[in-house]
């Protein structure tokens, strides 16, 4: 990510605290909030191309909480986050859709839900290196030739 795109130190606490809002820690499934150092490391390092919705959505939410929404108290911080789920349009969808997509491919949570922390394929079939024999019938074929638009 470029220096350019990165989030405030501010933006980075609105962040942290609207996440443990979409997602809580759960004792009981033993499974972290979307608040975690290392889920939050995850949702800073793969923002991308979504960075300037997300700052969008965080500058929106800043704006309706009036001060860092981490002091304010759980009712007004729960009335906050309606009014900017109400209001926040695709910038507020994608900060919901970074916040889950981060949290859902941490180990931890896999594990939670009963999945493997590996590639569905080739679901236990081990393939030698340099095993390229799957590409026998590709290589088949004759060559196709088409016109470069």
């Amino acid at each position: 990510m470029s220096a350019d795109n990165q989030l405030t130190r501010a933006q980075c606490n609105d962040l942290r605290t609207i996440a443990a809002m979409i997602v809580p820690a759960s004792d009981e499934y033993k499974v972290p909030g979307a608040d975690d150092p290392a889920v939050q490391t995850d949702i800073l390092t793969t923002l991308g191309r979504d960075t300037k919705l997300v700052a969008a959505a965080l500058d929106h939410l800043a704006r309706l909480a009036g001060q860092p929404l981490a002091e304010l108290g759980a009712a007004r911080r729960d009335a906050v986050a309606q009014e900017f789920r109400s209001s926040g349009g695709a910038a507020a969808a994608t900060l919901v859709r970074v916040v889950l997509q981060c949290y859902y491919r941490d180990d931890r949570v896999l594990r939670s839900l009963g999945l493997e922390l590996r590639a569905p394929f080739p679901k236990g079939y081990v393939l030698p290196d340099g095993d390229w024999s799957l590409l026998d019938p590709v290589k088949a074929r004759a060559g196709t030739l088409r016109r470069a638009p």
